[in-house]
């Protein structure tokens, strides 16, 4: 995977899973009165690992007789150490983790509730978005400590836009015959060798030089939110049971397909399918106009592009516009040896001075309610206008559907969701099989 997109890496990718033991369940040992603690956090983010260093330096202004140590792993890396050593019981007092794996986890006993503390601290979950805070929630107990906001939004290259002499895209719809006002947009954007643009006589759709948009296979920021859009539901929440080959969720599927293969507006998986595909560096390099994209990539898009990026929504379907939040919780080790100590730094992570520490230096959109000013701040400083996330994220929002055994069966569900965006095997066979996958017993 490209280091240029760990929110993707971290949706698409997957370790192996090892019986974890019940090592939450022993009773840690309490560190002396006044004793110097060193705890270690443990992250993947090499970007966000310099804005950390501002959080620590203020938890330990104020808990001088604790320091924070990090450690900072490769997302493979990552998970393969923490599951051997949560095994052992001998994991990190406090790491990052993600919306698929949190089930897993907490129900093996290994993750610290923070309930009680939060009511000692005074924390009050409301204030945080609710997408978040329900991530990390489980058998009525809060586990994670809301940390962000990954929200689905729209990147732009304006270079592109201003060229072909169209508006910059705003509130856009799209519609499963295609003729919506984003797919007309994108037609636009698309064009061929000879300068032509897709729709126009004459367009070759062999020979395409730049495409207007990205349809691929990434469900977080993609076909997820377009089943969502198209009225679709993933999954049925009274039965648990996956619906992908549900009909509204075929119809937005075929509408990704179409985009490649009918009106030739992105282009297909031969090129953009995980875990080869060049999705995110096409639209580095200019060879696409307009791509779906997490806020996340942001930072590491900015230094890559030689263009302007602007941002706007994703288009709305029939249904209207619904985006995943896909937010991080920090959590802490149920065996860690310094469970006070860790609870501390939990609680400080939670607490407003923390999240606009990275906020206001652009690394994230805290998922603290009002804290966003200085992120939004931050990216106007760059000439980039980021208010169509916090925008998004405040209208129609969903979570990220997991199951059952996510951990093993997210990756082969994506390996299935890569013949959407060939043109071999029908949109809704393929669509069965990812159910088949999901809800395999």
């Amino acid at each position: 995977m490209s280091r240029t997109f760990p929110r993707r890496t971290l949706l698409i990718s997957a370790a192996g899973t090892v019986a974890l033991s019940a090592c939450g369940n022993q009773e840690p040992t309490p560190s002396a009165p006044g004793e110097k603690v060193e705890l270690v956090y443990r992250l993947w983010d090499e970007q966000q690992e310099v804005g950390y260093q501002d959080v620590f330096e203020a938890f330990t202004a104020e808990n001088p007789d604790i320091t924070v140590r990090m450690e900072l792993l490769p997302w493979d890396q990552y998970w393969t150490k923490l599951t051997a050593e949560l095994a052992s019981g001998n994991g990190p007092d406090v790491f990052w983790l993600t919306v698929d794996r949190f089930p897993d986890l907490a129900s093996k006993g290994v993750l610290a509730p923070i309930q009680d503390q939060l009511a000692e601290a005074g924390i009050d979950l409301a204030n945080y978005h609710p997408n978040v805070v329900n991530s990390y929630k489980y058998e009525d107990q809060q586990y994670g400590m809301p940390k962000d906001l990954g929200v689905v939004g729209m990147l732009y290259n304006k270079d592109l836009i201003k060229k072909a002499g169209v508006d910059e895209p705003g509130d856009l719809e799209w519609k499963p015959d295609g003729s919506g006002s984003f797919e007309e947009l994108a037609r636009k954007l698309t064009v061929d060798k000879a300068g032509r643009t897709a729709g126009e006589a004459g367009f070759d759709p062999a020979k395409i030089k730049q495409w207007g948009f990205l349809s691929w296979n990434h469900g977080q920021t993609t076909w997820l939110n377009w089943i969502a859009g198209n009225g679709g539901q993933v999954k049925d929440p009274a039965t648990g049971t996956f619906a992908y080959a549900s009909p509204k969720s075929v119809e937005a599927l075929q509408w990704a397909r179409d985009l490649i293969f009918t009106w030739h507006v992105s282009p297909d998986g031969t090129r953009t399918n995980p875990p080869t595909g060049q999705a995110t560096e096409m639209f580095y390099r200019g060879e696409v106009a307009m791509f779906d994209a997490n806020n996340a990539l942001l930072p590491f898009a900015l230094p890559e592009v030689k263009f302007e990026i602007g941002v706007a929504p994703i288009p709305k379907g029939p249904a209207g516009r619904s985006v995943m939040i896909n937010g991080l919780g920090e959590v802490a080790y149920a065996a860690s040896k310094h469970p006070e100590q860790t609870m501390k730094l939990i609680m400080f992570l939670g607490s407003e001075k923390a999240q606009k520490i990275m906020g206001d230096a652009g690394y994230v959109i805290p998922a603290l309610n009002g804290a966003s000013d200085g992120y939004v701040a931050y990216w106007k400083g760059k000439g980039i206008d980021v208010t169509p996330y916090l925008e998004s994220a405040a209208g129609t929002t969903f979570n990220m559907p997991v199951g059952e055994d996510w951990v093993a069966k997210d990756p082969e569900i994506n390996k299935a969701a890569s013949d959407l965006f060939l043109n071999k095997t029908p949109v809704a066979e393929v669509a069965a099989k990812m159910d088949e996958i999901a809800n395999e017993s």
